[in-house]
């Protein structure tokens, strides 16, 4: 209902915007055209904004830019992955003047993003996610992104001291690149703990079904995994489904340690406040903003949830450690030798990836030690 309503105010915004316009004295279009010299920004979330996942992270991010200076911020949320997000984005442009979007969800970038980047090339569109790539995408576009990886690690670090069973749980959405490298990452953070220890993954093939999580969380601790982590939009029901079972949980995109506060052990945040202050800052300024943005823990992209009272002193030394070394640079998550749940060795001995590392971003692989498979 708040969606149509939201869709009708918009229409006769529209229409009454147009036959404003039509009679408009010239002398009013230049006063509106020089009020309009603060910056509007736009945001556009697939579901609700206290999802306590990822659309609430990106509000969370949208809510820092509020506070800056003249800047405006309007906001839309439960939008569609369909052409719903391209009358969205046009309502924004057209009758509330934004000049930089913010479209989140993974499925907005094409073709939706790329078909009002074109018609509106005045406009700056940046995508959180997108492989944005020069020469292939118009120069008013762009992605953004997080080695939140980094943060699976540690959730893995976390999950190794804590599991009894040595089984770990997975409840992912899409086997896609930044998904595949979360589930990785997790894993191979508790096999620097223990490397006798295996993930289950199950993927729903959604961003957002709760009865599909309810039904792979159930699944997982059935199994025996007794820590569960997750990447879908929201993990509020695969963290209170995990819980309830008795099994501990890392957390995924905000902190959701108040929805299970003796059973979360950490989670990995993003930080998209910092992000988006950039861009709003570098546009305010008149400075180009970046086509493929990326950063990790040292960058303040992504963060981690306060270690929770399931962590042991062992855990929190060895967490504590790596965090660290994270955040000086240059730590490899995904190093040689290494290979594949089919056995086909994918990083030699001598290779190792820094976070930043391009290859990364067209992973299609589970590692040795995750049972699943992406097809």
């Amino acid at each position: 209902m708040t969606r149509l309503l939201s869709m009708k105010r918009r229409h006769f915004l529209r229409a009454s915007a147009a036959a404003t316009l039509v009679g408009a004295a010239p002398g009013l279009l230049s006063s509106r055209a020089l009020a309009q010299t603060a910056l509007t920004v736009g945001f556009v979330y697939v579901g609700p904004k206290d999802d306590y996942g990822y659309n609430q992270a990106h509000a969370e991010g949208a809510a820092a830019v509020k506070a800056v200076p003249g800047v405006t911020v309007v906001e839309e949320e439960n939008v569609p992955e369909t052409v719903d997000v391209q009358k969205t984005m046009e309502s924004m442009i057209n009758l509330d003047g934004a000049t930089l979007l913010f479209p989140t969800s993974f499925g907005y970038f094409d073709p939706h993003m790329l078909a009002m980047a074109a018609k509106y090339p005045d406009i700056q569109f940046r995508h959180c996610g997108g492989l944005w790539q020069e020469g292939k995408h118009p120069a008013n576009t762009g992605s953004y992104f997080g080695y939140i990886f980094q943060g699976q690690y540690l959730n893995g670090i976390a999950a190794g001291h804590a599991t009894k069973s040595k089984k770990i749980g997975f409840v992912a959405a899409k086997p896609i690149p930044q998904v595949l490298q979360n589930i990785n990452a997790f894993l191979l953070g508790a096999r620097a703990v223990d490397p006798t220890i295996t993930c289950q993954v199950i993927f729903t093939g959604e961003w957002s079904l709760a009865v599909k999580e309810a039904e792979a969380t159930n699944a997982l601790v059935d199994q025996g995994a007794d820590v569960i982590t997750c990447h879908v939009d929201s993990p509020k029901v695969v963290v209170e489904t995990a819980a309830g079972r008795g099994a501990f949980v890392c957390g995924y995109h905000a902190n959701q340690s108040p929805l299970a506060p003796e059973k979360y052990l950490t989670g990995a945040e993003w930080a998209w406040g910092n992000v988006y202050g950039d861009f709003v800052k570098k546009a305010q300024a008149g400075e180009k903003l970046g086509n493929f943005v990326r950063g990790g823990l040292k960058d303040g992209f992504v963060k981690m949830s306060a270690l929770g009272p399931g962590v042991s002193e062992a855990g929190r030394k060895a967490f504590e450690a790596t965090h660290a070394d994270m955040m000086k640079g240059g730590f490899s998550v995904f190093k040689g030798p290494l290979k594949d749940n089919k056995g086909n060795t994918i990083v030699t001995a001598d290779k190792s990836y820094a976070e930043d590392a391009i290859e990364l971003e067209s992973m299609n692989y589970l590692v040795e030690g995750v049972v699943g498979s992406t097809v």
